[in-house]
């Protein structure tokens, strides 16, 4: 059986936009994932709202994605693939960062994972960078992510980059999902499954 971790915020827990509830586990992408992949893999969820990349929100707190990210690596282990999607949270405005600095935080949590000997035979586990769906915030969200949606927009570039210069597998989840027009921020129960199949098919070729 082969591991999959998926380590992400909102997006990878299964917010519902408008109410802050979660969506069930088989309509997440997590468990579109897992029912695709079927019963050679064990889909791990770890998603957490909020979650950045390695920034300590002032306003929230352990929202910082470094600090438990080789904890829960060793807690998985042995892990085949770590599928990471951050950067979303990064946007909000007062944290100040670039689509370039954003990107360096998620240099910074592969150079983890690849430090690591959580993978088979304690080698490091393949990546596959996922990055975030753009963002259109709607109107009460957009004091909290003023800025955002353009960010949004150039950050995949930049984490197709880190890809690249890691040797890590890369998908941009905009290409296949759209924001909930809700709140402009969180997928839909129809991106779930966009993206859920999308990550299935990458993975497939990846390690299946």
């Amino acid at each position: 059986m082969k591991t999959i971790l998926c380590y992400g915020d909102s997006n990878t827990w299964g917010y519902i936009p408008g109410t802050g509830n979660r969506y069930p586990r088989q309509v997440r992408w997590t468990g579109v994932l897992q029912n695709l992949l079927g019963e050679k893999f064990h889909v791990i969820e770890e998603g957490l709202n909020g979650r950045t990349t390695v920034m300590d929100d002032p306003m929230r707190i352990a929202k910082n994605g470094q600090p438990y990210l080789r904890p829960c690596l060793d807690s998985h282990a042995p892990i085949d693939l770590v599928v990471l999607m951050l950067g979303t949270n990064d946007t909000k405005h007062r944290f100040g960062l670039s689509p370039f600095d954003i990107s360096e935080g998620v240099a910074m949590l592969v150079n983890i994972i690849q430090q690591s000997a959580t993978g088979l035979n304690n080698r490091a586990p393949a990546i596959l960078l996922v990055s975030p769906v753009v963002l259109d915030p709607a109107p009460e969200k957009s004091a909290l992510f003023e800025g955002a949606a353009q960010k949004s927009r150039e950050l995949a570039g930049h984490i197709e980059n880190v890809a690249k210069n890691t040797r890590c597998a890369f998908l941009d989840a905009s290409l296949h999902a759209r924001v909930s027009p809700t709140d402009g921020i969180h997928l839909d129960e129809e991106g779930h499954q966009a993206l859920g199949h999308a990550i299935a098919e990458k993975i497939q070729h990846l390690v299946g």
